[in-house]
């Protein structure tokens, strides 16, 4: 089954051993499990991680009723009379913990099933494939490191969880804040910066990088700063944090624009949400020779460390932080273990999406990779504007879905804007993953009226496009 990796008949006590429980650590070991691999799941808090309890899943439930806040106080343009009387954060919170609660009753139930032995309790590596846990040492006959991620902050900036705050912080309100400063305009701090304005806050974004959502296509930031502009969200681009000051009803915070220009905004709170770090800060990792970099752990495209039988998964390997990925190298990881010679997973493959309002979703290369990679004049895109969607305009919702293909080739990006585009970015992964051309997109029938019609209608577009100019 499964090779001794060279201990002694009876000294491994597990087949996999694994340490930290979040997206990638239990998707690895429920697939493990199911493998007939004995494992061992090690986490100092609860089954889930970050994902489950302080991150995705959270997250998208405050998003969700800042869509029904915003659809009740829209609701006379639908010809439906409500009025909104506020936001009860009391309720909101009952609300997205019970979602929480359930699906961690879920997960927990899977984990006993499958007869995992989960260790409880802050692990370290102390050994080629050993993790201690208050004393006593457990071995594996392979070792996966899976402990996540933190919320980052920057030098001299001091989160107190009260005035200054990190997204953990930002889940637990008990309150609306009347004014949020948001200190980067990434997917965490665009996703927060929605809920508040739906909420009824003032919000200014602060981003150090030319654009909001800047890993994002050029033409999918305008979109969703072209929104946020509508809405009130105040945002500057291009400005760098200076520093904090407490004041008495809340903070003020000093920044520089790109002239070297300071200025001062207040506001109730500062959230810190400029990206996330890997933890593995006194995990012994680099004590026990595992190659690191920045605090990250190299792994190969097979997930494997620089030491046999030791590998790595999810935030703590460089490249996308997404819980995703993370669960998809988790079960990678436990087929390599069995032999089953998985397929790699493909970073670039890999769908992303901002929940705010508007929506972005994405697969693939943006269009500027995509001209450095293949060449400025073997590149096509097209836009279809959502304007033409029957679906959109009884959600009323803007936005596009951008295509960019090889020139007389397959689509190599599918880029989405708009309410509820996250739901359509499985299809736009098949075709992506699949390297299809818009002419095997053009012929299949999608169903009327939805926003998936909207990924057709661009495909028959660009192969009429193609056509044509063969003619």
């Amino acid at each position: 089954m499964v090779a001794d990796a060279g201990h002694t008949p009876g000294h491994t006590d597990f087949d996999v051993l694994i340490l930290g429980a979040g997206s990638g650590g239990y998707a690895c070991a429920l697939r493990a499990a199911q493998l007939g691999l004995k494992v061992g799941l090690v986490e100092k808090d609860k089954v889930g991680g970050t994902c489950l309890h302080v991150g995705c899943i959270p997250t998208k439930a405050l998003l969700h009723a800042a869509e029904v806040a915003d659809s009740t106080r829209d609701s006379e343009r639908f010809g439906v009379r409500a009025s909104l009387e506020g936001i009860d954060m009391a309720g909101v919170n009952a609300y997205k913990d019970g979602v929480v609660a359930r699906l961690f009753k879920g997960l927990s139930g899977l984990v006993k099933g499958r007869g995992i032995t989960v260790i409880e309790g802050a692990g370290t590596m102390t050994g080629p494939r050993e993790v201690t846990v208050d004393g006593t040492a457990y071995t594996g006959a392979h070792l996966v490191l899976a402990s996540g991620s933190y919320s980052r902050s920057l030098p001299g900036l001091e989160v107190d969880g009260e005035k200054v705050l990190t997204s953990e912080h930002a889940l637990r309100l008990e309150r609306v804040p009347s004014s949020v400063v948001v200190l980067g305009g990434g997917v965490i701090g665009s996703e927060f910066a929605s809920v508040w304005r739906s909420f009824g806050a003032d919000v200014t974004i602060v981003e150090a990088l030319p654009r909001l959502v800047a890993a994002e296509d050029a033409a999918s930031s305008k979109a969703l700063e072209r929104a946020f502009r509508k809405r009130g969200i105040a945002f500057r681009t291009s400005t760098r944090f200076s520093s904090v000051e407490h004041t008495g009803s809340g903070v003020a915070v000093t920044v520089e624009d790109a002239k070297g220009g300071t200025s001062v905004i207040e506001a109730e709170l500062l959230l810190v949400a400029v990206g996330r770090g890997p933890a593995t800060d006194g995990l012994g990792y680099a004590e026990q020779g595992v190659a690191m970099e920045r605090g990250f752990v190299l792994a190969d495209e097979r997930c494997r460390t620089n030491l046999e039988g030791v590998y790595a998964v999810g935030d703590i390997v460089p490249g996308l932080q997404l819980a995703h990925r993370g669960f998809q190298q988790g079960v990678f990881v436990a087929e390599e273990i069995a032999g089953l010679a998985p397929v790699v997973v493909e970073e670039s493959a890999i769908p992303r999406v901002t929940y705010s309002h508007p929506e972005i979703a994405s697969v693939g290369l943006d269009e500027e990779t995509a001209r450095s990679t293949y060449g400025e004049d073997a590149i096509e895109t097209l836009t279809y504007d959502l304007g033409g969607n029957g679906k959109s305009q009884i959600l009323q919702t803007q936005g596009f879905v951008k295509l960019v293909r090889r020139t007389d080739g397959p689509v190599v990006g599918v880029h989405m804007v708009g309410d509820r585009v996250g739901e359509l970015v499985g299809e736009a992964q098949l075709i992506y993953a699949w390297e299809a051309h818009p002419e095997d997109v053009a012929p299949l029938v999608h169903a009327h009226p939805t926003q998936n019609e909207a990924l057709g209608e661009a495909h028959l577009a660009l192969a009429g496009k193609a056509l044509h100019a063969h003619g």
